[in-house]
Protein backbone atom coordinates (compact mmCIF):
# COMPACT_ATOMS: atom_id res chain seq x y z
CA UNK A 1 0.00 0.00 0.00
CA UNK A 2 1.39 3.41 -0.99
CA UNK A 3 1.59 5.88 1.89
CA UNK A 4 0.17 9.37 1.71
CA UNK A 5 3.68 10.88 1.75
CA UNK A 6 4.86 8.66 -1.12
CA UNK A 7 1.74 9.31 -3.19
CA UNK A 8 2.15 13.04 -2.69
CA UNK A 9 5.74 12.86 -3.95
CA UNK A 10 4.68 10.79 -6.97
CA UNK A 11 1.88 13.19 -7.80
CA UNK A 12 4.26 16.13 -7.53
CA UNK A 13 6.91 14.69 -9.85
CA UNK A 14 4.35 13.44 -12.38
CA UNK A 15 2.89 16.94 -12.54
CA UNK A 16 6.07 19.01 -12.67
CA UNK A 17 8.76 16.79 -14.23
CA UNK A 18 7.17 16.89 -17.72
CA UNK A 19 7.39 20.69 -17.64
CA UNK A 20 11.20 20.54 -17.77
CA UNK A 21 12.20 20.31 -21.44
CA UNK A 22 15.00 17.96 -22.48
CA UNK A 23 16.92 20.96 -23.81
CA UNK A 24 17.43 22.15 -20.20
CA UNK A 25 19.08 18.87 -19.18
CA UNK A 26 22.27 17.01 -20.00
CA UNK A 27 21.85 14.57 -22.85
CA UNK A 28 23.20 11.41 -21.25
CA UNK A 29 23.99 12.12 -17.61
CA UNK A 30 21.38 11.06 -15.08
CA UNK A 31 19.39 13.92 -13.51
CA UNK A 32 16.43 13.98 -11.10
CA UNK A 33 12.88 14.02 -12.37
CA UNK A 34 12.45 17.38 -10.67
CA UNK A 35 14.07 19.09 -7.68
CA UNK A 36 17.19 17.96 -5.83
CA UNK A 37 19.51 14.97 -6.42
CA UNK A 38 22.54 13.80 -4.48
CA UNK A 39 24.16 10.42 -3.74
CA UNK A 40 23.55 7.43 -6.05
CA UNK A 41 21.70 4.62 -4.28
CA UNK A 42 20.79 1.05 -5.12
CA UNK A 43 22.95 0.89 -8.25
CA UNK A 44 22.14 -2.69 -9.26
CA UNK A 45 20.92 -5.07 -11.90
CA UNK A 46 17.36 -6.33 -11.50
CA UNK A 47 15.54 -8.49 -14.02
CA UNK A 48 18.18 -7.77 -16.62
CA UNK A 49 18.10 -3.98 -16.35
CA UNK A 50 20.28 -1.55 -14.44
CA UNK A 51 18.43 0.39 -11.76
CA UNK A 52 19.72 3.58 -10.20
CA UNK A 53 18.07 5.19 -7.21
CA UNK A 54 19.22 8.47 -5.74
CA UNK A 55 18.88 10.81 -2.78
CA UNK A 56 15.98 13.01 -3.77
CA UNK A 57 14.01 16.02 -2.59
CA UNK A 58 11.37 16.54 -5.27
CA UNK A 59 9.78 19.65 -3.82
CA UNK A 60 12.68 22.06 -4.34
CA UNK A 61 16.23 22.37 -5.67
CA UNK A 62 17.46 22.44 -2.08
CA UNK A 63 18.44 19.54 0.16
CA UNK A 64 15.41 18.45 2.17
CA UNK A 65 13.82 15.37 3.78
CA UNK A 66 15.34 12.59 1.72
CA UNK A 67 13.28 10.40 -0.61
CA UNK A 68 14.56 7.83 -3.11
CA UNK A 69 14.18 8.82 -6.75
CA UNK A 70 14.38 6.14 -9.41
CA UNK A 71 15.86 5.64 -12.89
CA UNK A 72 16.69 2.59 -14.98
CA UNK A 73 18.72 1.95 -18.11
CA UNK A 74 19.64 -0.82 -20.51
CA UNK A 75 22.97 0.67 -21.57
CA UNK A 76 24.15 3.09 -18.82
CA UNK A 77 23.57 6.01 -21.21
CA UNK A 78 19.82 6.37 -21.84
CA UNK A 79 17.89 6.75 -18.59
CA UNK A 80 14.19 6.06 -18.09
CA UNK A 81 12.46 7.93 -15.27
CA UNK A 82 10.38 5.86 -12.84
CA UNK A 83 8.21 6.98 -9.90
CA UNK A 84 9.85 7.83 -6.57
CA UNK A 85 10.04 4.65 -4.45
CA UNK A 86 10.72 5.74 -0.85
CA UNK A 87 9.40 8.64 1.21
CA UNK A 88 10.02 9.46 4.90
CA UNK A 89 6.74 8.06 6.21
CA UNK A 90 7.67 5.88 9.21
CA UNK A 91 8.89 6.83 12.68
CA UNK A 92 12.30 5.25 12.05
CA UNK A 93 12.83 7.25 8.82
CA UNK A 94 10.69 10.31 9.58
CA UNK A 95 13.68 12.65 9.05
CA UNK A 96 14.72 11.00 5.81
CA UNK A 97 15.41 7.84 3.81
CA UNK A 98 19.16 8.18 3.45
CA UNK A 99 21.61 6.37 1.17
CA UNK A 100 21.72 2.63 0.62
CA UNK A 101 21.95 -0.15 -1.92
CA UNK A 102 20.02 -2.95 -3.60
CA UNK A 103 20.23 -6.62 -4.51
CA UNK A 104 18.01 -9.04 -6.43
CA UNK A 105 16.75 -11.83 -4.14
CA UNK A 106 16.46 -15.50 -5.14
CA UNK A 107 12.65 -15.24 -5.06
CA UNK A 108 12.71 -12.49 -7.71
CA UNK A 109 12.11 -9.51 -5.43
CA UNK A 110 14.35 -6.45 -5.30
CA UNK A 111 15.79 -5.76 -1.85
CA UNK A 112 16.63 -2.19 -0.80
CA UNK A 113 18.81 -1.64 2.28
CA UNK A 114 18.85 2.00 3.37
CA UNK A 115 19.49 4.30 6.32
CA UNK A 116 16.44 5.56 8.16
CA UNK A 117 16.89 8.78 10.13
CA UNK A 118 14.72 10.07 12.96
CA UNK A 119 15.19 13.05 15.24
CA UNK A 120 15.56 12.46 18.94
CA UNK A 121 15.94 15.71 20.79
CA UNK A 122 18.71 17.71 19.15
CA UNK A 123 20.38 14.75 17.43
CA UNK A 124 19.69 12.26 14.68
CA UNK A 125 19.40 8.54 15.24
CA UNK A 126 20.43 6.51 12.21
CA UNK A 127 19.38 2.90 11.67
CA UNK A 128 19.39 0.47 8.76
CA UNK A 129 16.10 -0.48 7.15
CA UNK A 130 14.81 -2.77 4.41
CA UNK A 131 12.21 -2.48 1.66
CA UNK A 132 11.33 -5.03 -1.03
CA UNK A 133 9.59 -4.59 -4.34
CA UNK A 134 9.19 -5.38 -8.01
CA UNK A 135 11.23 -2.65 -9.68
CA UNK A 136 8.48 -0.01 -9.40
CA UNK A 137 6.72 -0.36 -6.04
CA UNK A 138 8.47 -1.18 -2.77
CA UNK A 139 7.12 -2.07 0.67
CA UNK A 140 9.02 -1.36 3.87
CA UNK A 141 9.77 -4.37 6.05
CA UNK A 142 7.42 -4.52 9.06
CA UNK A 143 10.30 -5.41 11.41
CA UNK A 144 12.41 -2.35 10.54
CA UNK A 145 14.96 -1.27 11.56
CA UNK A 146 17.09 -4.34 10.93
CA UNK A 147 20.21 -2.73 12.49
CA UNK A 148 20.38 -0.10 15.20
CA UNK A 149 22.79 1.24 17.83
CA UNK A 150 22.69 -2.05 19.77
CA UNK A 151 24.40 -3.75 16.81
CA UNK A 152 27.38 -1.38 16.76
CA UNK A 153 30.81 -2.14 18.20
CA UNK A 154 31.55 -0.44 21.51
CA UNK A 155 31.72 3.34 21.15
CA UNK A 156 30.17 3.43 17.70
CA UNK A 157 28.04 6.50 17.02
CA UNK A 158 24.29 6.08 16.57
CA UNK A 159 24.16 9.56 14.98
CA UNK A 160 26.69 8.65 12.27
CA UNK A 161 25.78 5.14 11.18
CA UNK A 162 24.75 5.17 7.55
CA UNK A 163 24.97 4.33 3.85
CA UNK A 164 24.93 0.51 3.68
CA UNK A 165 26.42 -1.09 0.54
CA UNK A 166 25.03 -4.58 0.06
CA UNK A 167 26.24 -7.55 -2.01
CA UNK A 168 25.56 -11.29 -2.26
CA UNK A 169 28.12 -13.64 -0.70
CA UNK A 170 28.56 -17.41 -0.58
CA UNK A 171 26.70 -17.62 2.73
CA UNK A 172 24.04 -14.98 2.15
CA UNK A 173 24.68 -11.24 2.05
CA UNK A 174 27.30 -8.82 3.31
CA UNK A 175 27.12 -5.06 3.73
CA UNK A 176 29.67 -2.39 4.53
CA UNK A 177 28.32 0.60 6.51
CA UNK A 178 29.93 3.88 7.55
CA UNK A 179 30.23 4.75 11.23
CA UNK A 180 32.00 7.25 13.46
CA UNK A 181 34.35 5.77 16.05
CA UNK A 182 35.20 6.95 19.58
CA UNK A 183 38.20 8.96 18.31
CA UNK A 184 35.75 11.09 16.28
CA UNK A 185 36.82 9.80 12.87
CA UNK A 186 35.32 7.33 10.43
CA UNK A 187 35.28 3.58 10.01
CA UNK A 188 33.87 1.04 7.57
CA UNK A 189 31.99 -1.75 9.36
CA UNK A 190 31.16 -5.14 7.86
CA UNK A 191 27.82 -6.85 8.60
CA UNK A 192 26.45 -10.23 7.50
CA UNK A 193 22.99 -11.65 6.86
CA UNK A 194 21.84 -15.12 5.80
CA UNK A 195 18.74 -13.74 4.04
CA UNK A 196 19.03 -9.94 3.67
CA UNK A 197 16.66 -9.28 6.58
CA UNK A 198 18.49 -10.46 9.72
CA UNK A 199 21.85 -8.75 10.16
CA UNK A 200 24.75 -9.05 12.60
CA UNK A 201 28.04 -7.18 13.00
CA UNK A 202 31.05 -9.10 11.66
CA UNK A 203 34.10 -6.84 12.00
CA UNK A 204 35.65 -3.45 11.27
CA UNK A 205 37.16 -3.39 7.80
CA UNK A 206 39.26 -0.25 8.18
CA UNK A 207 39.40 3.02 10.13
CA UNK A 208 40.45 6.56 9.36
CA UNK A 209 42.12 7.19 12.72
CA UNK A 210 41.87 10.88 11.78
CA UNK A 211 44.19 10.35 8.84
CA UNK A 212 41.71 10.44 5.93
CA UNK A 213 38.92 12.72 7.04
CA UNK A 214 36.37 12.25 9.74
CA UNK A 215 33.07 10.44 9.11
CA UNK A 216 33.44 7.90 6.29
CA UNK A 217 30.29 8.15 4.19
CA UNK A 218 29.07 5.90 1.36
CA UNK A 219 31.54 3.00 1.64
CA UNK A 220 31.81 0.33 -1.05
CA UNK A 221 33.84 -2.89 -0.93
CA UNK A 222 34.55 -5.14 -3.90
CA UNK A 223 37.20 -7.30 -5.62
CA UNK A 224 39.10 -5.88 -8.58
CA UNK A 225 42.14 -7.20 -10.43
CA UNK A 226 43.07 -9.69 -7.72
CA UNK A 227 42.81 -7.10 -4.93
CA UNK A 228 40.11 -5.85 -2.58
CA UNK A 229 39.00 -2.23 -3.00
CA UNK A 230 37.40 -0.12 -0.29
CA UNK A 231 35.86 3.20 -1.35
CA UNK A 232 34.97 5.75 1.31
CA UNK A 233 33.79 9.36 1.04
CA UNK A 234 35.27 11.20 4.02
CA UNK A 235 33.96 14.44 5.44
CA UNK A 236 36.37 17.15 6.60
CA UNK A 237 39.47 15.90 4.80
CA UNK A 238 42.72 17.72 5.41
CA UNK A 239 44.70 18.19 2.18
CA UNK A 240 47.51 15.72 1.52
CA UNK A 241 49.81 17.10 -1.18
CA UNK A 242 48.08 17.08 -4.55
CA UNK A 243 46.52 13.66 -3.92
CA UNK A 244 43.69 14.77 -1.63
CA UNK A 245 42.06 18.17 -1.45
CA UNK A 246 40.48 19.75 1.63
CA UNK A 247 36.83 19.06 2.41
CA UNK A 248 34.73 16.14 1.17
CA UNK A 249 36.50 13.69 -1.11
CA UNK A 250 36.58 10.08 -2.24
CA UNK A 251 39.37 7.75 -1.12
CA UNK A 252 40.28 4.43 -2.71
CA UNK A 253 41.96 1.98 -0.33
CA UNK A 254 43.61 -0.90 -2.17
CA UNK A 255 44.46 -4.07 -0.27
CA UNK A 256 43.78 -7.73 0.21
CA UNK A 257 42.00 -10.06 2.58
CA UNK A 258 44.44 -11.19 5.25
CA UNK A 259 43.95 -13.56 8.18
CA UNK A 260 42.44 -10.79 10.29
CA UNK A 261 40.58 -9.04 7.45
CA UNK A 262 41.32 -6.24 5.01
CA UNK A 263 45.01 -5.30 4.82
CA UNK A 264 45.61 -1.89 3.29
CA UNK A 265 48.40 -1.69 0.68
CA UNK A 266 47.88 1.60 -1.18
CA UNK A 267 45.73 4.73 -1.01
CA UNK A 268 44.72 7.09 -3.82
CA UNK A 269 42.07 9.59 -4.82
CA UNK A 270 39.21 8.36 -7.01
CA UNK A 271 38.53 11.65 -8.82
CA UNK A 272 40.80 14.72 -8.76
CA UNK A 273 38.26 17.18 -10.07
CA UNK A 274 35.96 19.67 -8.44
CA UNK A 275 32.68 17.75 -8.52
CA UNK A 276 32.62 14.09 -7.54
CA UNK A 277 31.32 12.37 -4.38
CA UNK A 278 29.68 9.26 -2.91
CA UNK A 279 30.31 6.78 -5.77
CA UNK A 280 28.72 3.36 -5.87
CA UNK A 281 29.66 0.35 -8.00
CA UNK A 282 28.01 -2.74 -9.43
CA UNK A 283 29.15 -5.88 -11.23
CA UNK A 284 27.64 -6.17 -14.70
CA UNK A 285 26.39 -9.52 -16.05
CA UNK A 286 29.42 -9.57 -18.38
CA UNK A 287 31.84 -9.16 -15.46
CA UNK A 288 32.71 -5.44 -15.52
CA UNK A 289 32.98 -3.37 -12.35
CA UNK A 290 31.13 -0.11 -13.13
CA UNK A 291 31.05 2.99 -10.91
CA UNK A 292 28.78 6.04 -10.86
CA UNK A 293 29.15 9.10 -8.63
CA UNK A 294 27.34 12.31 -7.72
CA UNK A 295 28.90 14.98 -9.95
CA UNK A 296 28.71 17.82 -7.47
CA UNK A 297 30.40 19.01 -4.30
CA UNK A 298 28.85 20.23 -1.07
CA UNK A 299 30.65 23.59 -1.20
CA UNK A 300 28.93 24.68 -4.42
CA UNK A 301 25.37 23.45 -3.91
CA UNK A 302 24.15 27.02 -3.44
CA UNK A 303 24.85 27.82 -7.08
CA UNK A 304 22.00 27.26 -9.55
CA UNK A 305 21.64 27.58 -13.27
CA UNK A 306 19.22 30.48 -13.86
CA UNK A 307 15.65 29.21 -13.88
CA UNK A 308 16.71 25.59 -13.45
CA UNK A 309 14.05 23.28 -12.00
CA UNK A 310 16.42 20.43 -11.19
CA UNK A 311 19.73 20.25 -9.35
CA UNK A 312 22.40 17.58 -9.31
CA UNK A 313 23.62 15.06 -11.87
CA UNK A 314 25.53 11.81 -11.91
CA UNK A 315 28.85 11.14 -13.61
CA UNK A 316 29.03 9.04 -16.73
CA UNK A 317 29.24 5.43 -15.50
CA UNK A 318 32.87 4.29 -15.55
CA UNK A 319 34.52 0.92 -15.97
CA UNK A 320 37.14 0.26 -13.30
CA UNK A 321 40.34 -1.74 -13.49
CA UNK A 322 43.69 -2.01 -11.74
CA UNK A 323 46.80 -1.17 -13.74
CA UNK A 324 50.20 -1.44 -12.10
CA UNK A 325 48.46 -1.42 -8.73
CA UNK A 326 46.54 1.78 -9.48
CA UNK A 327 42.81 2.34 -9.93
CA UNK A 328 42.08 3.16 -13.58
CA UNK A 329 38.82 4.47 -15.04
CA UNK A 330 37.20 4.79 -18.46
CA UNK A 331 33.69 5.78 -19.56
CA UNK A 332 31.53 2.70 -20.11
CA UNK A 333 32.10 1.28 -23.57
CA UNK A 334 28.39 1.74 -24.37
CA UNK A 335 29.06 5.46 -24.83
CA UNK A 336 30.90 4.64 -28.06
CA UNK A 337 27.62 3.43 -29.59
CA UNK A 338 26.45 7.05 -29.70
CA UNK A 339 29.46 8.43 -31.52
CA UNK A 340 28.74 10.27 -34.74
CA UNK A 341 31.18 10.84 -37.55
CA UNK A 342 34.81 11.13 -36.51
CA UNK A 343 36.99 14.20 -36.99
CA UNK A 344 40.65 13.14 -36.94
CA UNK A 345 43.98 14.91 -37.06
CA UNK A 346 47.42 13.28 -36.80
CA UNK A 347 50.78 14.89 -36.17
CA UNK A 348 49.59 18.49 -36.33
CA UNK A 349 52.43 20.92 -35.44
CA UNK A 350 51.55 22.85 -32.30
CA UNK A 351 53.43 25.85 -30.97
CA UNK A 352 51.30 28.61 -29.49
CA UNK A 353 47.49 28.68 -29.91
CA UNK A 354 45.64 26.54 -32.45
CA UNK A 355 42.05 25.77 -33.45
CA UNK A 356 41.12 22.99 -35.86
CA UNK A 357 38.18 22.88 -38.30
CA UNK A 358 35.42 20.55 -37.07
CA UNK A 359 36.78 20.42 -33.51
CA UNK A 360 34.22 22.18 -31.36
CA UNK A 361 31.07 21.28 -29.45
CA UNK A 362 29.51 20.77 -26.03
CA UNK A 363 28.33 17.16 -26.39
CA UNK A 364 31.32 15.11 -27.46
CA UNK A 365 33.85 12.39 -26.78
CA UNK A 366 37.36 13.53 -27.72
CA UNK A 367 40.83 12.02 -27.32
CA UNK A 368 43.82 14.35 -27.50
CA UNK A 369 47.47 13.30 -27.56
CA UNK A 370 50.41 15.70 -27.45
CA UNK A 371 54.12 14.91 -27.62
CA UNK A 372 57.33 16.91 -27.98
CA UNK A 373 58.62 17.76 -31.46
CA UNK A 374 62.34 18.21 -31.18
CA UNK A 375 62.66 20.74 -28.37
CA UNK A 376 61.18 19.80 -25.03
CA UNK A 377 57.53 20.50 -24.36
CA UNK A 378 57.31 22.99 -21.50
CA UNK A 379 53.51 23.27 -21.19
CA UNK A 380 50.28 22.18 -22.85
CA UNK A 381 46.86 23.81 -22.52
CA UNK A 382 43.43 22.73 -23.73
CA UNK A 383 40.51 25.16 -23.62
CA UNK A 384 36.93 23.89 -23.92
CA UNK A 385 33.48 25.54 -23.81
CA UNK A 386 35.17 28.65 -25.15
CA UNK A 387 33.55 31.75 -26.60
CA UNK A 388 31.91 35.06 -25.69
CA UNK A 389 34.29 35.52 -22.76
CA UNK A 390 33.91 31.98 -21.40
CA UNK A 391 36.41 29.15 -21.17
CA UNK A 392 37.36 26.15 -19.08
CA UNK A 393 41.05 25.26 -19.09
CA UNK A 394 43.17 22.15 -18.68
CA UNK A 395 46.79 23.12 -18.11
CA UNK A 396 49.60 20.58 -17.96
CA UNK A 397 53.17 21.09 -16.81
CA UNK A 398 55.15 18.03 -17.96
CA UNK A 399 58.25 18.88 -15.94
CA UNK A 400 56.32 19.23 -12.68
CA UNK A 401 53.97 16.37 -13.61
CA UNK A 402 50.91 18.42 -12.66
CA UNK A 403 47.63 19.17 -14.40
CA UNK A 404 45.16 21.90 -13.44
CA UNK A 405 41.44 21.88 -14.18
CA UNK A 406 40.28 25.50 -14.04
CA UNK A 407 36.65 26.50 -14.57
CA UNK A 408 36.96 30.06 -13.22
CA UNK A 409 35.86 31.33 -16.64
CA UNK A 410 32.95 28.91 -16.99
CA UNK A 411 30.19 31.25 -15.82
CA UNK A 412 29.99 30.51 -12.09
CA UNK A 413 30.42 34.03 -10.74
CA UNK A 414 30.60 33.11 -7.08
CA UNK A 415 33.44 32.63 -4.64
CA UNK A 416 33.43 28.84 -4.82
CA UNK A 417 35.95 26.19 -5.84
CA UNK A 418 37.09 26.85 -9.39
CA UNK A 419 40.41 25.04 -9.84
CA UNK A 420 42.16 21.85 -8.80
CA UNK A 421 45.74 20.70 -9.43
CA UNK A 422 46.58 17.01 -9.49
CA UNK A 423 49.44 14.71 -10.48
CA UNK A 424 49.69 13.62 -14.13
CA UNK A 425 53.11 12.37 -15.17
CA UNK A 426 54.43 12.43 -18.74
CA UNK A 427 54.52 9.17 -20.66
CA UNK A 428 57.33 9.10 -23.23
CA UNK A 429 57.44 12.86 -22.81
CA UNK A 430 53.81 13.31 -23.84
CA UNK A 431 50.22 13.18 -22.65
CA UNK A 432 46.93 11.58 -23.68
CA UNK A 433 43.59 12.97 -22.53
CA UNK A 434 40.07 11.73 -23.11
CA UNK A 435 37.51 14.50 -22.63
CA UNK A 436 33.77 13.85 -22.33
CA UNK A 437 31.47 16.87 -22.53
CA UNK A 438 27.71 16.90 -21.92
CA UNK A 439 26.27 20.43 -21.91
CA UNK A 440 26.73 21.15 -18.20
CA UNK A 441 29.81 19.10 -17.33
CA UNK A 442 33.27 17.95 -18.32
CA UNK A 443 34.96 14.68 -17.35
CA UNK A 444 38.65 14.19 -18.09
CA UNK A 445 40.56 10.90 -18.17
CA UNK A 446 44.33 11.38 -18.30
CA UNK A 447 47.06 8.87 -19.12
CA UNK A 448 44.74 6.02 -20.03
CA UNK A 449 42.44 6.71 -17.09
CA UNK A 450 45.06 6.69 -14.35
CA UNK A 451 43.69 10.09 -13.30
CA UNK A 452 40.09 11.29 -13.66
CA UNK A 453 38.71 14.76 -12.99
CA UNK A 454 35.11 16.00 -13.13
CA UNK A 455 33.53 19.45 -13.05
CA UNK A 456 30.11 20.99 -13.50
CA UNK A 457 29.96 23.85 -16.04
CA UNK A 458 27.40 26.63 -16.21
CA UNK A 459 28.66 28.03 -19.50
CA UNK A 460 26.05 29.06 -22.13
CA UNK A 461 25.70 26.35 -24.76
CA UNK A 462 26.70 28.71 -27.56
CA UNK A 463 30.23 28.78 -26.13
CA UNK A 464 31.44 25.62 -27.87
CA UNK A 465 34.95 26.47 -29.01
CA UNK A 466 37.98 24.25 -28.43
CA UNK A 467 41.54 25.59 -28.54
CA UNK A 468 44.96 23.97 -28.11
CA UNK A 469 48.12 25.71 -26.97
CA UNK A 470 51.72 24.69 -26.26
CA UNK A 471 54.89 26.24 -24.94
CA UNK A 472 57.61 24.63 -27.01
CA UNK A 473 57.20 22.67 -30.22
CA UNK A 474 54.79 19.73 -30.09
CA UNK A 475 52.85 17.36 -32.30
CA UNK A 476 49.11 16.99 -31.73
CA UNK A 477 46.70 14.13 -32.45
CA UNK A 478 42.95 14.65 -32.10
CA UNK A 479 40.05 12.23 -32.49
CA UNK A 480 36.70 13.89 -31.84
CA UNK A 481 33.18 12.49 -31.99
CA UNK A 482 29.96 14.38 -31.54
CA UNK A 483 27.60 12.26 -29.45
CA UNK A 484 24.31 11.73 -31.25
CA UNK A 485 21.02 10.42 -29.87
CA UNK A 486 18.03 9.32 -31.98
CA UNK A 487 19.79 10.63 -35.05
CA UNK A 488 20.15 14.16 -33.76
CA UNK A 489 21.59 16.04 -30.82
CA UNK A 490 19.14 16.72 -27.99
CA UNK A 491 16.89 13.65 -27.80
CA UNK A 492 18.33 11.66 -24.91
CA UNK A 493 16.43 11.50 -21.65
Amino acid sequence: MISEALQRARDYESRYAPLIPDTERPLFHATPSVGWMNDPNGFSFYRGECHLFYQYHPYSCEWGPMHWGHLKTKDFIRWERLPVVLAPDKLYDSAGCFSGSAQELPDGRHLLLYTGVRRKGETDVQTQCVAVGDGVNYEKYPLNPVLDETDLPQGGSRADFRDPKLWASDSGYDAVIGNRTPDGSGAALLFHSPDGFQWTFARTLDRSQNRYGRMWECPDYFPLGGRQILFVSPQDMAPIGLEFHAGNGVVCLIGEEGKSGFVRQAVQAVDYGIDFYAPQTLLTPDGRRVMIGWMQNWNTVGHRLPGCRWFGQMSVPRELSLRDGRLTQAPVRELEQYRGEAVRYRGVPLEGPLTLPGVRGRVLDMTVSVRPAGDRLRAFRLYIAEGKGYETALRWDPEEGVMELDRSGSGICQDVVHARRFPVQAEDGGLTLRVVLDRFSVEVFASGGRAAASAVLCTPQEADGIRFEADGAALLDVEKYELVFDGREGESR
